[in-house]
């Protein structure tokens, strides 16, 4: 798009919908700029489908449809193509590709949610370009479409006019940067802290929280000694105090870590308190100092060590990530 459209204009965001659609695909970007209507924004929502005809969802949600896709008249300013879990077959509905070419061609700018990247991919929109999907399904995409970059990590990726992201709530990021375009920083910042979301999620889509993305314990004592970590990661967590803790030997304590979770620990330990800071980092304003403290690095240079460690920036850096929706600045993959 060039430029910034102009806030008097009213701006066009076109759905397209199917049978099978993914339900929250569509609600989400819509609630996005929804929102954003709150805070100065103008946006105006239509829902088309291939035929004109409303559509059940992959939930059995109805929805109703404003118009067909060839009815489309004016130019998008946003095309948003969400997926649905049946995308092998959507990907070979001819109908539904002619539509997502038809208004592709008479928009500023095509996003595609989750699944939706198959449809774009399908019609031939991503050829040459990168792009991403759902993590699950990203091998497929590769597979199927050669000339598709694919980026299995990334949360959105921008590619010329086309927006790709991944799973279905990335699709609520995806619309927030397009808040940002269109309307300044300000105004997504706005509707993230009016919708309870992040401005712009930590990592790719490989960086889950530490216990979700950990093996379950076996062990009820090594259980015990991870929820201390987790509960308060400030407190003391040296080899002998966990080893106090689970009423065993270091020895054994290392041994658990490494037989159960794969790691030491003194890796889960410092894991923990890394995403303790993020938090922190992410969400408020507090002095280096009291983030070192409250997440139990210590200082600020032992934080700034493992943040370089393990994130490849500074504390400052990453703080500074989460006043825009895209840390890059000018790179297009987020």
């Amino acid at each position: 798009m060039n430029g910034r459209p102009s806030r008097r204009e009213p701006l066009l965001v076109t759905v397209l919908v199917f049978p099978g659609v993914r339900l929250l695909d569509v609600t989400g970007p819509i609630e996005v700029f929804a929102s954003a209507n709150d805070f100065g924004g103008r946006y105006r929502v239509r829902m088309v489908s291939p035929d004109g005809a409303d559509v059940v969802t992959a939930a059995g949600t109805g929805l109703r449809v404003d118009l067909a896709a060839a009815e489309a008249e004016y130019t998008s300013d946003v095309v948003v193509i969400p997926g649905g879990p049946e995308w092998p077959s959507l990907s070979k509905d001819d109908s539904l590709l002619d539509a997502v070419r038809a208004l592709d061609a008479r928009g500023r700018r095509t996003a595609s949610i989750c699944t939706g990247a198959f449809l774009l991919a399908a019609a031939g929109l991503l050829d040459g370009r990168e792009a991403t999907t759902h993590w699950r399904f990203a091998d497929q995409l590769a597979l199927r479409y050669p000339r598709v970059t694919v980026d299995a990590d990334a949360l959105f990726v921008r590619d010329g006019h086309i927006m790709t992201c991944a799973g279905v709530s990335s699709g609520i990021d995806l619309s927030l940067a397009l808040v940002e375009e269109h309307l300044g920083a300000d105004t997504a910042r706005a509707v993230a802290k009016d919708m309870v979301v992040f401005m712009q999620r930590p990592g790719g889509q490989s960086q889950f929280s530490v216990r979700t993305r950990t093996p379950h314990a076996k062990r009820e004592m090594l259980r015990r000694v991870m929820d201390a970590v987790s509960e308060d990661p400030s407190a003391n967590h040296t080899l002998a105090a966990m080893a106090r803790r689970a009423g065993v030997s270091t020895r054994h304590v290392t041994r658990l870590f490494h037989d159960e979770m794969a790691t030491t620990p003194a890796r889960y330990v410092e894991e923990i308190r890394m995403e303790a800071a993020q938090a922190m980092l992410e969400g408020g304003d507090d002095p280096m100092a009291a983030v070192a403290r409250r997440t139990g690095f210590g200082s600020p240079e032992s934080l700034r060590r493992a943040f370089t460690r393990n994130l490849g920036i500074t504390p400052g850096a990453y703080r500074a990530r989460f006043r825009t929706t895209d840390p890059l600045r000018g790179g297009d993959r987020v």
